[in-house]
């Protein structure tokens, strides 16, 4: 049953234009991922879909009883609201059917025995409803939920919340609502790791249909079984299954489009006549070619996005010492942040730092960076060391500059030793001159993302400190980042909640694990997850040589290893190399998810890499699983 459709719309600024000829429908219990690149409208589609906003052009039609909930990407509350108060009001459904359903309890015994029959039948029907809506225990549920968010303070006023707390009470307040209809724009914004983890599993359980705009590509991988993808000038395409399929989708697309017109439109024919046969007949073909065919047939039209151009202006050589972290201690009145941490950052490492909010992974960034003093301990700084900052909360851009400004204010820059235009180089990131001298405030959230970026580019850093970069960004921004990264020959320092993107650039996790303790895993954030499953015996000193995830330690009860001093000594080097075939296997991968490679599709290059990616990901099974042959014997 359709819940929602939208017809025709269109949305411009001034003589920008958003989108237009933007017409898809949301069917009941659908699960549905909005993507485009920055700019294209998918926060502005968003809140038209909820009633916000009024397009140019074209009509939304909701069905009539649809409950929808939508949740921007910052939520905003009443002045006077408590987190109490917020989340009562998202139940309200659910008490209002509770309370029915006990005043019919309360005057059944007392009413004629000739209206028994309607009562009990609405009491099932209110019990029917009770159940959809999450159960009888409204307050306990709240409270549930809330400790499961990290939020403890029922009665706390949300203005006294910080931006992460407020984001953390609007996704409570979502889920409890139970909608028919529930949009979430950047839901994992402002979240830890391990709390997406959990609100991923949340909202699959719920019987809400959802579309959901997310950078997070694991989560949308999870959760969805349609894409809807807005291209500029060209409407909405529709691809059927989740994200990795969408990407084999418009692999293919970008492949048909490369070919004749005439033989693609000849091709569809086929299979339009093929499907339109029966079953029967679609049991001939493989389900590859059936998700092809009807990939092809939604898509209609292809447009190949337009890819920012990142570039980083040349950096000094770094010295031996980069940064290194001597028994850091940390205190915020009788809170301990850090206590005792160890860390040594060397050319080419990529430390993605993750932890629940609030355990310090920001102080840690401030203290190496030197804007905040330790309590104990000291920070080295190489004497070559040049460190470039990206701030979270975007503080170094100025809303009320232009674009041009914020981004240099220089006519001229310097990349890889060339002297380069700055209007040139902003087009090159998807900043036309018109768009170069527009005031920064009028910019999406994405679009200043990457004016930041761009900026902290051009500082000639060697290394990259990077709090939460990936906020906002499309995919296809990521993607270049990450590719990046990878070529990046300094170091570089990245907290981030995208396990994605950690996945494909990390070379070590720090892991802030509370009271202060920081814990250094090798490898990327997979990794990371399959060595903390592993219980650890004894005290690991973090960033130790010796102290990987992979150390033998003597436990208060301990069992008589099996393994022969040859074995010992293999688990010891597995950590090292296990953190080499990660490192090749993302290397492979960015290059391999680079558009660049696929400029020419003839190219034997495409095949070679394919094979070593075959090859890179043998190495990584290989070793864990004799990992875990070796670590059973302990």
């Amino acid at each position: 049953m359709t819940l929602l459709h939208a017809e025709d719309l269109a949305l411009a600024f001034e003589s920008r234009q958003i989108f237009k000829n933007v017409t898809f429908t949301l069917e009941e219990g659908e699960r549905v991922g909005l993507v485009g690149v920055n700019g294209s409208g998918k926060s502005s589609l968003m809140k038209m879909l909820a009633g916000g906003w009024t397009p140019d052009k074209g009509i939304i039609q909701r069905r009539k009883g649809c409950s929808l909930m939508y949740l921007p990407q910052e939520p905003t509350f009443p002045e006077d609201a408590t987190i109490s108060s917020e989340l009562m009001v998202a139940s309200a459904p659910l008490r209002e059917a509770i309370e029915e359903h006990g005043q019919l309890a309360d005057r059944f015994a007392a009413a004629p025995e000739a209206s028994h029959e309607k009562m009990l039948n609405r009491m099932s029907v209110l019990s029917e409803r009770i159940d959809q809506l999450g159960g009888w225990d409204t307050e306990y549920q709240a409270k549930t939920l809330l400790h499961q968010l990290g939020v403890d303070d029922w009665d706390r006023p949300i203005s006294e919340l910080s931006g992460g707390l407020k984001k953390r009470v609007a996704l409570a307040r979502a889920l409890l609502t139970r909608p028919d209809l529930l949009l979430l724009d950047e839901p994992t914004n402002h979240l830890d790791a391990d709390t997406v983890d959990w609100l991923e599993e949340a909202i699959d359980a719920l019987p809400s249909a959802l579309l959901l705009v997310t950078h997070d590509r694991y989560f949308l991988d999870d959760l969805v079984d349609r894409i809807i993808e807005i291209q500029p000038g060209a409407g909405i395409v529709s691809y059927p299954g989740n994200y990795h399929a969408y990407l084999e989708a418009k692999l293919l697309a970008e492949e048909a489009a490369a070919v004749g017109q005439h033989k693609r439109d000849r091709w569809i024919s086929q299979e339009v006549a093929w499907l339109r046969k029966g079953v029967e007949a679609r049991r001939t073909k493989s389900k590859s070619r059936i998700a092809r065919a009807n990939a092809l047939m939604a898509e209609r039209k292809h447009a190949a996005p337009k890819v920012a151009e990142f570039k980083i202006a040349t950096a000094p050589r770094l010295s031996q010492t980069v940064l290194e972290a001597k028994a850091v201690g940390k205190r915020y009145d009788q809170r301990t942040v850090l206590s005792n941490v160890d860390c040594l950052v060397q050319q080419g490492d990529r430390l993605g730092l993750v932890g629940p909010n609030g355990v310090g992974k920001t102080t840690f960034l401030k203290v190496l960076l030197g804007e905040v003093p330790p309590d104990e301990g000291k920070v080295i700084v190489g004497q070559r060391t040049r460190v470039a900052y990206y701030d979270q909360q975007r503080d170094q851009l100025d809303p009320e500059q232009t674009v041009f400004e914020a981004a240099w204010g220089e006519e001229y820059v310097e990349l890889d030793g060339k002297r380069v235009a700055l209007r040139d180089y902003l087009n090159d990131l998807l900043f036309p001159v018109p768009m170069q001298r527009m005031q920064v405030k009028t910019l999406s959230g994405g679009e200043r993302n990457r004016l930041l970026l761009a900026r902290l580019f051009l500082q000639g850093a060697n290394v990259l400190v990077l709090d939460e970069p990936t906020n906002d960004l499309d995919i296809v921004t990521l993607n270049v980042l990450e590719g990046l990264l990878l070529q990046f020959s300094g170091a570089v320092l990245l907290v981030t909640h995208d396990r994605y993107f950690l996945d494909k650039t990390a070379t070590s996790i720090l892991s802030f694990e509370g009271n202060g303790k920081v814990v250094r895993y090798p490898g990327n954030y997979e990794m990371y997850r399959r060595l903390r499953k592993t219980p650890l015996a004894g005290g690991i000193k973090p960033d130790s040589k010796k102290a990987s995830a992979f150390a033998i330690a003597a436990s208060s009860s301990p069992k008589p290893s099996r393994l022969t001093l040859g074995e010992r000594g293999e688990l010891e080097k597995i950590a090292v190399n296990l953190q080499r075939a990660e490192a090749q296997k993302a290397k492979v991968e960015a290059e391999l998810n680079s558009p660049e490679t696929y400029r020419d599709r003839l190219s034997p290059r495409i095949h070679q890499l394919q094979a070593d990616l075959k090859t890179a990901t043998s190495e990584v099974e290989k070793l864990y699983e004799r990992w875990a042959q070796l670590e059973s014997k302990v």
